[in-house]
């Protein structure tokens, strides 16, 4: 059953880029309007982790794999059989598995039939054959049985070719001095040629005389890839683009020569996920190569890659997916990379994930700014709002209510009907960052920059990376996977560094002291000195305490520079909060920020105008705290006591008391408009 994708139109649709690329419409297979001609562009999708690369993939499969010849591959994710002999590559591996993929029989056409792929195969499994070691060679060749079986079904699928090959290689190895590989590599194909091949496929071996010194003789050509497959180095990689060439050329003799017309319609489609992977180049540029040399063929290739900036992608036709949906067009310059279009994923909009929740939770039995508040906190990203959709629908029916983003982090979702539900944080995080060692970046999480990040390494991840630097390791690592940078947090994505900090704060399960936790806010706080500066004081709030923080506000408040005083103010109610699990109630920042409970003890020595002062900011602070957390929901309450405190100091500040008002007037808008407050207040970049 097919996932509900929001925001993919533009690909799936009747008439989306899909259709219009391999000429048939998704489900139904009407006949669409080319529109590339003979020429279509490698389509590469991008975007980070979670962007729904893959789903989208799938999907694709799904909708097309009926009416048209159709393969999905992750170049990232070829396993390589046991005890394999060295003509097995992840290459062959891939093309082999391509084949078997493309070749069943689809709506009104005849099933694919790979006899110049498979006869390429044979001839590079055979260089690591030896006189005295049968066993090797059986194992390979049973190994192709599945491609062979492409060609004809019941002898591939036999054993006993296998047998005369075995046969013909030891009479042919009696007396010969010629190169093994070439010798080997002639005898196999000659015995499939005859075992296997049917009078029809006999004559598939003229392909490869087109191969390097082949002088148009296709065993002479075979037995010249075998040699140059096992030489290695350049000559491979010249024999396996023929080998790919010959995967292309076989899709390619399945649409001629047919016997009535519309046999077949649409065209072959190649689906390649994790394509930035070396396999994905590998299986991608011989086909750009040959396009740009004016051959054409039929295969629609569509890709996903992590990847934005690849250098492959260099001259590639950039898109948004967005713009794609009735034309994408890709003029093809003298690159060879010219003949990409890169497809950038762009994340779900608001109304997108409100439509996704609504269809998990239709009776809409939590809270009406949930999924607004999902959407901010996973920045529209698929896979975090799927997942966080998910488990506010599985929810226990008494916590929906008050159901906040932070409170779905702490839940568990059932993902298969067959296992035990999962955590849901630890879940996405994993899905999100499946390669990295996620208690190191958990603690990394927690600083600012890369100066602050080494620190934290030196102090407390000194066994993690004893060959170099971690902390430009794991920099360079996100920037792989296309996570954001920002100027305030060494892990910028606002999703990310939350999944992080709840790993920080409860991964070891030591609530009520949070050893972990504390362990590393103390030791930043340590690195900023003992003066009261913003990020000192910034965790200090993440460990629990807010005495100083206010002390600071009120003592910097008479400044003149009310801009900065403000950004100041924006940066310290950026702090994570030290949240409980599983606390039930409204959330303890609410009560201070009405008033309702002090923000703490007041300093000693303070005249009642300084007093009235202190509790107003503190309950300034911790409105704003509240309203900005991406792991809460705006309180419309909360936002017009933010308005009132910001009012009241304009009116107490001698020179700024416009940026006060104006400030007091079009952040709680932003909090509403669920946009970053900004600084000078009214700017609608968030900076």
């Amino acid at each position: 059953m097919d996932r509900e994708l929001y925001g993919r139109e533009a690909v799936l649709s009747e008439s989306g880029l899909a259709a219009r690329l391999i000429g048939l419409s998704p489900y139904g297979f009407a006949r669409v309007p080319f529109e590339h001609g003979d020429d279509p562009p490698v389509t590469v999708f991008t975007g980070g982790r979670g962007m729904g690369k893959t789903a989208l993939l799938k999907q694709l499969r799904n909708a097309y794999r009926e009416a048209t010849p159709l393969a999905l591959l992750d170049c990232a994710r070829i396993e390589a059989p046991a005890d394999h002999g060295p003509g097995w590559n992840p290459l062959t591996g891939a093309l082999g598995e391509l084949a078997v993929q493309l070749s069943p029989k689809v709506h009104a056409a005849k099933p694919v039939q790979f006899p110049r792929l498979s006869l390429g195969l044979v001839a590079v499994a055979s260089i690591s054959w030896a006189q005295d070691d049968d066993e090797r060679a059986r194992r390979d060749l049973q190994r192709l049985g599945p491609v062979l079986s492409t060609v004809d079904a019941t002898k591939g699928a036999a054993a006993n070719w296998v047998t005369k090959v075995l046969s013909k290689l030891a009479a042919r190895a009696a007396e010969t001095t010629a190169p093994m590989a070439g010798l080997l590599a002639e005898a196999t194909v000659e015995t499939v040629l005859e075992e296997v091949f049917g009078r029809f496929q006999q004559r598939a071996d003229s392909f490869y005389g087109a191969y390097r010194n082949a002088g148009g003789r296709g065993r002479a050509g075979l037995q010249q890839l075998a040699v140059d497959f096992e030489q290695g180095g350049r000559r491979r990689r010249e024999a396996e683009d023929f080998l790919v060439g010959a995967l292309v050329e076989d899709l390619g003799r399945a649409y001629t020569g047919l016997t009535r017309a519309g046999t077949r319609r649409g065209r072959p489609v190649l689906l390649l996920d994790n394509a930035h992977e070396p396999l994905g180049r590998r299986l991608i540029e011989p086909l750009l190569r040959a396009r740009a040399d004016g051959r054409r063929d039929r295969v629609v290739v569509l890709a996903a890659s992590r990847a934005h900036e690849h250098e492959a992608l260099r001259h590639a036709t950039r898109l948004r997916l967005p713009e794609t949906a009735h034309r994408a067009p890709c003029p093809r310059g003298t690159d060879v990379t010219s003949g990409i279009l890169a497809v950038g994923l762009t994340p779900l909009s608001a109304a997108q994930t409100q439509s996704a929740f609504d269809r998990l939770d239709p009776a809409g039995r939590t809270p009406a700014d949930l999924a607004r508040g999902v959407h901010r906190l996973t920045g529209g990203r698929p896979l975090g709002v799927a997942l966080l959709g998910r488990a506010a629908a599985e929810a226990p029916a008494a916590q929906r209510a008050a159901l906040t983003p932070a409170a779905l982090l702490d839940l568990t979702v059932e993902l298969r009907e067959d296992s035990a539900p999962v955590p849901v944080a630890a879940t996405l995080l994993k899905e999100l960052l499946p390669q990295l060692r996620r208690g190191p970046l958990a603690v990394l999480a927690a600083a600012h920059d890369e100066d602050s990040a080494r620190m934290l390494a030196r102090t407390r991840l000194r066994a993690e990376a004893p060959d170099g630097d971690l902390v430009l390791a794991v920099r360079d690592r996100l920037r792989a996977e296309d996570w954001p940078e920002g100027p305030e947090h060494f892990v910028a994505d606002p999703l990310l560094r939350a999944l992080l900090l709840h790993r920080l704060r409860f991964h070891d399960g030591d609530a009520p002291a949070y050893a972990s936790w504390r362990a590393v806010h103390e030791t930043l706080r340590q690195y900023y000195g003992p003066a009261p500066a913003p990020y000192r004081l910034h965790h200090d709030l993440a460990l629990g305490g807010t005495e100083e923080t206010v002390t600071h506000l009120r003592v910097t408040f008479p400044a003149p520079d009310v801009h900065d005083w403000l950004r100041r103010l924006r940066f310290l109610a950026s702090a994570p909060y030290p949240r409980v699990q599983h606390r039930p109630g409204a959330d303890p920042r609410r009560a201070v920020a009405l008033g309702r409970e002090p923000a703490g003890p007041l300093p000693g020595g303070l005249d009642d105008d300084d007093i009235e002062l202190h509790l107003c900011l503190g309950r300034l602070l911790h409105a704003l705290w509240l309203l900005t957390d991406p792991l809460a929901l705006p309180d419309d309450e909360v936002a017009d006591k933010l308005a009132h405190e910001l009012r009241q100091l304009s009116g107490r500040h001698l020179t700024g008391n416009s940026p006060l008002w104006d400030a007091a007037t079009h952040w709680p808008r932003d909090i509403r408009a669920w946009r970053a407050i900004a600084v000078p207040p009214g700017r609608e970049d968030g900076v």
